[in-house]
């Protein structure tokens, strides 16, 4: 349910809730738990778009854009995950889940200020797309959805607030369905613990998506960003000291 009221509320986090959710409730291996996150997550999101669609929140033009260059980064992160431990997945996905906090907590909700259609025509798209490839990468190889990046860069774009959180939604849905198809066969999957997981996040979200406009937007992010950070700090706690160790046994 929290992991659906985020991606409604906020048009992102659910995957940086999911993933503590299978490896440290569930006790599932971390190259599971992001794979699985990643359909959960995708499906969760595909929800949530129908009822920001039905409210002409999704900009169909920009999130295609957006989109196809993000989910080409997200199949090749995939695929390199292969050759990544799950404890260093996990340090990744703890120093995203660090920076996310601090774009939440820093970031506001209000109108786009004018110059932002300006600067977009200026260059901005190119560090867009640029930007989409980033977050496909941290999608395929951590499992993060990338909302707290993709909802910033459409803002760039002149998109209003709760637009980019509908189109947000949209790429976050195609991206995890790329990303999960990436892992299929190369990682387990508990399809019941999968399928568990998701029946309660579709309720989730959908209250997220009705409350969105009640509810204060800069009040609530700086809310879950101090949540991200305890998170955050509890996954470096458990897995930074494997990674190094593992670093300093490796030759030189």
């Amino acid at each position: 349910m929290v992991i659906g009221l985020a991606l409604g509320l906020l048009g992102g986090g659910g995957s940086i809730l999911a993933v503590p959710v299978f490896v440290y409730v569930l006790h599932l291996d971390p190259k599971q738990a992001i794979a699985m996150s990643l359909a959960v997550v995708g499906v969760t999101s595909a929800v949530g778009v129908a009822g920001h669609w039905r409210a002409g929140n999704v900009n169909l033009r920009v999130g295609t854009v957006f989109g196809l260059v993000a989910m080409a980064g997200t199949y090749a992160g995939a695929r390199m995950a292969q050759w990544i431990s799950g404890a260093t997945q996990l340090v990744i996905f703890g120093a995203v889940m660090l920076v996310a906090a601090a774009f939440m907590f820093l970031g506001r909700s209000g109108v786009v200020p004018e110059l932002s259609v300006t600067r977009a025509r200026r260059g901005r798209v190119a560090l867009v797309v640029l930007e989409g490839l980033a977050v496909g990468l941290l999608t395929g190889v951590a499992g993060v959805g990338g909302g707290f990046l993709i909802v910033p860069a459409l803002v760039l774009l002149a998109l209003p607030m709760v637009e980019a959180v509908g189109t947000s939604l949209a790429i976050i849905a195609a991206n995890s369905a790329v990303g999960f198809y990436g892992y299929l066969g190369h990682v387990p999957i508990d399809w019941r613990a999968m399928a568990l997981v998701t029946a309660g996040t579709v309720p989730g979200i959908a209250s997220g998506v009705y409350l969105h406009r009640f509810v204060p937007q800069h009040v609530l992010r700086r809310v879950f960003s101090v949540f991200l950070v305890l998170v955050a700090a509890f996954i470096l706690y458990r897995n930074l000291g494997t990674v190094l160790a593992a670093w300093s046994r490796s030759p030189s």
